[in-house]
């Protein structure tokens, strides 16, 4: 029982970190049709930014991962407008190129910047030590990871499915041209949701370098996580990434722990068996 609690605990803020990462990216694949492989470099981003802000002294943790969010923001809305708005229409090959290549030169950025060792947050002292619930402790940062997940999702879902915003989001991930052809402004919408989505990869990373240590090599090496999230859950929801994140994170931490010898082989063994079966995704729109 013990072990099934902690592998269920650790996997579901692992999992919530996953989510808040990828939620944009299956968002921004799902609306614009670009194969943004660099999504990751928002998170690594977050991540040395909240470092920074923390171990100089400058804005303590709450105001540092609001701080962090606008940064990211910012800085993926000059990449949006300067690079990746010039591949929308282009092929997958150009979009797969242009997203490496930006892998390529922040990673080096960063290590010429960092090195190659691993960054951790510093965690705020309200969120250190233990919580006490029934007969195991837990620790207070998890469960704030799994509240800040659970959040998320749901205000995200209220935002998509119950406003006018998310309405058109609909409308454009199904159909872009009948929802250009009715007076929707697609170009300022994908600008909103690429920056909405770099925001959210940048606080999961911020918040998630405590269980993934910030590195240059993160945006490729968490890539293949973060492409897993978006495939099983489908493109352009946010139920699908949340129930697929869950599912990867709990199954990631059950190899880890029960079978760490074969690594995650039992999960891609599941991934590929869920993607023969609903090629589209567990929740695809379509």
């Amino acid at each position: 029982m013990d072990i099934a609690l902690s592998i269920l605990f650790v996997g579901t803020a692992y999992g919530m970190i996953l989510y808040i990462i990828s939620v944009g990216l299956s968002v921004t694949m799902g609306l614009l049709g670009v194969a943004n492989l660099a999504h990751g470099v928002f998170a690594m981003a977050g991540g040395y930014i909240i470092f920074e802000l923390l171990h100089r002294g400058l804005m303590p943790f709450w105001a540092s991962l609001i701080a962090t969010a606008l940064l990211v923001g910012a800085g993926s809305f000059v990449i949006e407008r300067l690079l990746f708005v010039r591949v929308y229409k282009a092929g997958e090959l150009d979009q797969v190129l242009l997203s490496i290549g930006l892998i390529f030169v922040a990673s080096a950025v960063a290590y010429f910047i960092y090195g190659p060792i691993a960054r951790t947050i510093a965690v705020p002292e309200a969120l250190h030590g233990n919580v006490q619930l029934g007969w195991r402790d837990f620790p207070r940062y998890r469960i704030f990871l799994i509240a800040l997940g659970a959040v998320t999702f749901l205000a995200l879902w209220i935002g998509v499915e119950r406003t006018t915003f998310g309405a058109r989001v609909r409308a454009a991930v199904d159909n872009r041209k009948m929802a250009e052809s009715i007076g929707i402004n697609t170009k300022r919408l994908f600008s909103v949701i690429f920056v909405l989505g770099s925001a959210l990869a940048g606080i999961g990373g911020a918040v998630g370098a405590d269980m993934i240590g910030i590195t240059p090599g993160y945006p490729l090496e968490q890539l293949m996580y973060f492409l897993i999230v978006v495939s099983v859950g489908g493109l352009g929801t946010v139920t699908g990434p949340f129930f697929a994140a869950l599912l990867l994170g709990i199954g990631d931490s059950t190899c880890k722990i029960l079978a760490p010898e074969f690594g995650a082989f039992f999960v891609y063994v599941a991934i590929f068996a869920i993607l023969l079966t609903f090629p589209k995704g567990l929740f695809s729109r379509d």
